[in-house]
């Protein structure tokens, strides 16, 4: 056993992940975090929607991530490790029509944390709420407690601090200007997981809740299936997620929108000449009476008119994006620590002594539990690695 100390900063899922490493081979873990609870960016993102992780092969689930660091993160503690992990500590899952797994109905968010916390309070891991990470540097770092400062050496620190979407959770992102000042490699953060705001939407916001179902959404060949979620600024739903890289690499494409993707245009325009009139070709097309209205609501005399031209509307529905949301409202960000900035095991290069996982570094996923995996994923490589060296 070991007689070191690991002093984690942050009790998100990359955290405790990491934290669960070392304590398991029984070297002593002190977790500091600001709010006077953990994980809250996680217990905030369950309310949304609980899924931890997703069921697809392990071919398939890498290529959601940007990062090669990531994937062989995933790799190396993949969707089933941590299910695994979780029925360990008392949480079981089941497996959604769409491929997302979830905890066992009626398991809250909170549930998964205590099951995490009291595992790790057995493997001796103390915590230390109300501890504001302030600064750090080769052999100490600084927290505020209250009013006073401390300073507390290491010999080894993990940081996991989050992104910069919902601060109201502590994920403030505040750290990054003290690293760079430090002169490690970071990139400013962006929002990722997005909304959409729709140029000249005001027509639309009577919708606000309404939802396309079986719905395409494309930008510049990229596309995705799913349901859209009209907002009182534009839209929201996986599908737009998943499209956020391709808006970013390019801000000025059209967002297009195929509400028969099931059909061909032609098939369309054979199904539009055969019915009394357009009104009613909407009804044959088995469009919902909402796609109806809104395609009436937002197309012209002279499109709707006529066949060719709503044909085309109907599979290639023009949309301008006028931005994402503000960040503070995103699930979640890119940008961060570089990549370039760590080695293997996720240490950063300037400070061998520190290891970074979890949002904090420059990756991009979309939703669907890729976000938590990711965040694991590198928790686990960090504590792995750590736990090598000290025993």
């Amino acid at each position: 056993m070991s007689t070191k100390i690991v002093h984690i900063i942050g009790t998100g899922p990359a955290a405790l992940m990491a934290g669960t490493q070392l304590a398991e081979k029984g070297i002593k873990i002190h977790f500091y975090d600001q709010k006077t609870t953990p994980a809250r960016k996680f217990l905030v993102a369950g309310n949304g929607g609980f899924n931890l992780t997703h069921s697809e092969s392990l071919s398939e689930f890498i290529k959601k991530y940007n990062r090669s660091e990531i994937q062989k993160a995933v790799e190396q503690f993949t969707n089933i490790d941590f299910v695994q992990f979780l029925k360990k500590i008392g949480i079981e899952t089941f497996t959604g029509s769409s491929g997302k797994i979830f905890p066992k109905k009626g398991i809250k968010p909170i549930q998964v944390i205590q099951a995490w916390i009291r595992y790790l309070k057995n493997h001796n891991a103390e915590f230390h709420f109300q501890y504001r990470f302030i600064d750090f540097n080769e052999v100490t770092f600084c927290v505020k407690v209250e009013e006073s400062k401390k300073v507390i050496p290491y010999e080894r620190l993990i940081f996991a601090l989050g992104g910069a979407s919902w601060k109201k959770t502590g994920s403030t992102g505040e750290w990054l200007s003290l690293f760079k000042r430090k002169g490690i490699q970071c990139s400013e953060f962006e929002p990722s997981n997005s909304g959409f705001e729709i140029s000249n939407w005001e027509i639309n916001a009577k919708y606000e809740g309404e939802v396309f179902k079986n719905c395409v959404v494309s930008i510049n060949g990229v596309s995705k299936l799913g349901e859209i979620v009209l907002t009182k600024y534009g839209l929201e739903g996986s599908p737009i997620y998943f499209l956020n890289k391709a808006y970013r690499i390019n801000q000025k494409s059209l967002l297009h929108l195929d509400f028969k993707a099931t059909k061909t245009v032609d098939e369309i325009k054979l199904i539009l000449q055969k019915s009394k009139n357009h009104s009613e070709g909407l009804k044959n097309l088995n469009l919902s009476k909402f796609v109806q209205a809104f395609l009436k609501n937002n197309t012209s005399k002279e499109i709707f008119s006529s066949i060719d031209a709503l044909a085309t509307i109907i599979k290639e529905f023009p949309l301008t994006i006028q931005s994402l949301r503000p960040i503070d409202e995103v699930i979640s960000t890119i940008g961060g620590i570089s990549m370039d900035a760590i080695n293997s095991q996720f240490q950063l290069k300037q400070y061998p002594n520190i290891s970074v996982c979890g949002e904090m570094l420059d990756w991009d996923a979309p939703t669907g539990g890729y976000l938590i995996q990711a965040a694991v994923s590198s928790g686990f490589i960090v504590g792995r690695s750590i736990s090598k060296d000290l025993i």
